[in-house]
């Protein structure tokens, strides 16, 4: 017989379901995810739309239309990106190699000059 997995987790206590969210963080952290949506990126990370909203310093309706936008700035991604803790790099891949586009490096450096 199926059971509902909130009724599992009532029956669980908070120390063995904390060690199973550490266990899950821990195996998504080794992941090496090829493709992952904004929002998949933010619940990898265990943010919520409204802890991440804090630290954008917008409101949570923000994040989540952020995270369904097919099209945005490059800044916008790479502030979303940082406050996760991560880094935004752009890269063209060709048949023959990849590279770094360095452009938006560079306009960030002059921004802060």
């Amino acid at each position: 017989m199926a059971r509902n997995w909130e009724d599992v987790r009532k029956q669980l206590g908070p120390e063995r379901e904390a060690r199973i969210k550490a266990r899950v963080r821990d195996e998504i952290g080794r992941l090496s995810l090829e493709s992952a949506s904004l929002n998949q990126l933010r619940e990898a990370r265990s943010l919520t739309q409204t802890s991440l909203a804090e630290l954008l310093g917008i409101p949570q309706g923000g994040v989540s239309r952020l995270e369904r936008r097919t099209d945005m700035y490059v800044s916008t991604l790479r502030n979303y990106i940082r406050a996760m803790g991560g880094e935004l790099k752009i890269t063209a891949v060709f048949p023959n190699g990849a590279v770094e586009i360095s452009q938006f490096q560079d306009v960030e450096q002059q921004k802060n000059a």
